[in-house]
């Protein structure tokens, strides 16, 4: 393993994005001016006009409901044919090290690191876990994951050493010249897999021309209100937009939930630390294999990631920064997945409209193609549909907070406060 220098950096840029931008606002500014106008309206005294803009805002809110809802039923079919895919089966074995940097006694966190144990994979695997400090709770975690898997080739890296704003990449970096195997996978903490997901992977990576392996997720809530509405995000907003997005070719997804290459490609796209600085560095990671004309593939294998958010500001916390990093990626489709809120459309319909006839049948299409959809997921995903009354209420704090993503670019993370550039860059504002 050829050490990484902390700070190089191999010429990699992500995309331009000046074209987009440039979209973005002007169709903000678009919506801005609409709602001038008809404040400018309503203070001049003129209900006319004022009710002509408040008419066009309904069918606007109207159509963009209508467009909400024939997403939900492609997302269901799309997400249903996607989970019935199968993954190609290695043709050999390599070894293979999973590189999980740790953070802290999550609730899950020896269930999750147990089910890496497990895998239906005959070849070698080493298991490196990696902390910034000797006192970290998560080493206690390790220590029983050794007495319930004795037979895990188990390696600790305790090292404090800081490269960037991005912790987990600096904790990621310390480690690697630990990595042992030529065939690298990296899985955040919280994740957790079935016993067939190595294989899966490993078969995925050895097709031709792919360079990358990465996986959806779905939340898996732990005990509480809280983590249950966290988890309908990941379960409900998340998975089946990134579904859409795949088969329309509107997204190039890469998620930290899993990230798997071969060494050769991580050296070829100049290593990691120049993701040391990045929020979304899953995503610049998945564009640099992509510019060496390499694959990034998406198999059918579904990880789980823990919802943990114990308090309503830890979730909002987390969610805004998750949008806030969409935004940052891909701020015109950022903008465009306004349409997958089809029941925030529907109500300022009836609002607007002063809720015309043609409203309420609208509304009660939108929560029932959000119903039919969640339905149709749990069944994919194997698992029991619950709490069907708090999903309209879920729907819309998500419109809430991606309203609000637009408005600061400010994220928290792990207790530190950062302010995103628009080069997608962490700038830290010091402690919160």
């Amino acid at each position: 393993m050829t050490p990484e220098v902390p700070g190089q950096f191999s010429g990699f840029s992500p995309p331009p994005r000046h074209g987009r931008l440039r979209r973005l606002y002007v169709r903000i500014a678009w919506l801005v001016v609409a709602v001038l106008l008809t404040v400018f309206a309503i203070h001049e005294g003129s209900p006319h006009l004022a009710r002509v803009t408040l008419g066009w805002a309904a069918y606007v809110c109207g159509a963009s409901a209508v467009f909400g809802i024939m997403y939900m039923l492609a997302a269901a079919a799309l997400t249903r044919r996607f989970l019935a895919g199968a993954c190609a089966e290695p043709s050999s074995f390599p070894g293979v090290t999973i590189v999980k940097p740790l953070h802290g006694n999550e609730q899950a966190l020896l269930e999750n690191l147990s089910g890496f144990c497990k895998q239906n994979y005959p070849g070698p695997v080493q298991y490196l876990f990696g902390v910034h400090d000797k006192t970290d709770p998560a080493l206690d975690v390790v220590g029983r994951l050794r007495e319930l898997h004795p037979q895990a080739e188990i390696s600790i890296v305790v090292d404090s050493r800081l490269y960037g704003p991005n912790r987990k990449m600096s904790n990621i970096l310390n480690m690697l010249p630990h990595a042992q195997h030529d065939i690298l996978v990296f899985a955040d903490s919280d994740v957790g897999v079935g016993p067939d997901y190595l294989r899966g992977i490993v078969g995925e990576l050895q097709k031709p021309g792919v360079g990358l392996v990465t996986c959806l997720y779905r939340g898996l809530p732990d005990a509480g209100f809280w983590p249950r509405l966290s988890a309908k995000a990941s379960n409900y907003h998340f998975l089946p937009s990134v579904v859409v997005g795949m088969a329309l070719r509107l997204a190039r997804p890469c998620f930290g939930q899993t990230i798997a290459l071969r060494r050769a490609t991580l050296e070829k796209i100049g290593g990691f630390s120049q993701f040391t600085h990045h929020l979304a560095e899953d995503h610049a990671i998945g564009e640099a294999v992509r510019q060496l004309g390499e694959k990034v593939v998406v198999p059918p294998i579904i990880v789980t990631h823990a919802c943990v958010e114990s308090s309503a500001s830890q979730l909002i916390s987390h969610e805004l920064r998750w949008s806030r990093t969409i935004r940052t990626i891909d701020p015109a489709g950022h903008l465009g997945s306004a349409l997958t809120h089809p029941l925030a459309f529907a109500l300022f319909a009836i609002a607007l409209s002063g809720a015309a006839v043609w409203t309420l049948p609208l509304t009660l299409a939108a929560l029932s193609t959000r119903l039919a959809l969640k339905l149709q997921l749990d069944h994919a995903l194997g698992q029991a549909s619950s709490d069907l009354w708090l999903l309209p209420i879920w729907d819309l704090v998500c419109f809430a907070i991606f309203v609000s993503s637009f408005f600061s670019t400010r994220v928290l993370w792990r207790g530190f406060q950062f302010k995103v550039g628009r080069d997608g860059l962490l700038y830290p504002l010091g402690e919160k």
